[in-house]
């Protein structure tokens, strides 16, 4: 094995070390683990992205579950147009997209660069989130679930569409739309939009088998080791503060955003 392919596998191991500790987060670091550290398109990326973010995301639903932290109602309701989205996207829309966009100043923007500026773009609303935190996250108190349908179906499209474009969970959007769309308490909201991200992102996974010649050797093992780190995070969670981790975090990814943008379009 190759000096870069260890260090891609060390990065399965982080995504799942980052998301053990601070919870989410962990899966926008797929993508450019992918494209930057082992050179695969990002088309592909995305897909394998998708699974890896999926398979992640099952695993901390069901621990989750076990403490009854899920709300299924509000999942379901939230998940049925998101993973339609999700799916028509992988299987109709990424594959429709073509190979040239459009061409600025003799430069061509291609469906790769788009994607991958796209993918900065989420980074840095993501970082954004992370960075400014949630306030009163301790003094909330349970109060009875509302559901605003109208919302939760254009919101659900919405971050199903994201989530096909760049392979990445969304979550720092899903958990707004809960608490905000449903009045879910904030830590059933963390909880159960796990259960949303597992459930769109291996359904839009499956519009991408019909499209992509899949490694499955590679990707099953890069999934195994993001699944043990999700183990090690929590058990490192026991130690390390995860509101003060997940901020420096917000900005390793604000900067991992700014330096994609850069060599996409200006390296």
């Amino acid at each position: 094995m190759e000096l870069i392919e260890i260090i891609g596998f060390l990065g399965a191991l982080l995504i799942g070390v980052v998301l053990g500790l601070i919870g989410g987060g962990g899966s926008i670091l797929t993508v450019p683990i992918f494209v930057y550290v082992l050179s695969i398109d990002p088309v592909l990326a995305t897909a394998y992205s998708l699974f890896v973010v999926g398979s992640a995301a099952l695993v901390g639903t069901f621990r989750n579950a076990q403490k009854k932290m899920v709300d299924y109602r509000t999942g379901i309701v939230f998940a049925i147009p998101a993973f339609i989205a999700v799916y028509l996207t992988r299987r109709f829309v990424v594959p429709a997209i073509p190979d040239e966009l459009f061409t600025f100043n003799n430069f061509e923007v291609t469906k790769d660069i788009g994607i991958m500026v796209f993918f900065a773009i989420i980074m840095l609303l993501a970082a954004f989130f992370m960075i400014k935190g949630r306030k009163n996250q301790e003094e909330e108190t349970e109060t009875e679930i509302s559901y605003n349908y109208p919302m939760i179906i254009v919101e659900g499209v919405f971050v199903g569409f994201l989530t096909g474009i760049v392979g990445a969970g969304g979550g720092f959007l899903i958990i707004p739309a809960l608490v905000l769309l449903a009045k879910l308490p904030m830590k059933k909201a963390v909880a159960t939009s796990l259960m949303i991200i597992a459930i769109k992102s291996l359904i839009g996974f499956i519009g991408d088998v019909q499209n992509i010649t899949l490694d499955w050797t590679f990707l099953l093992s890069f999934t195994a080791l993001s699944v043990v780190g999700i183990f090690l995070g929590i058990y490192l969670s026991n130690f390390i503060d995860g509101k003060k981790l997940k901020k420096g975090f917000g900005w390793f990814v604000l900067l991992m955003g700014v330096y994609i943008v850069l060599k996409e379009l200006f390296l």
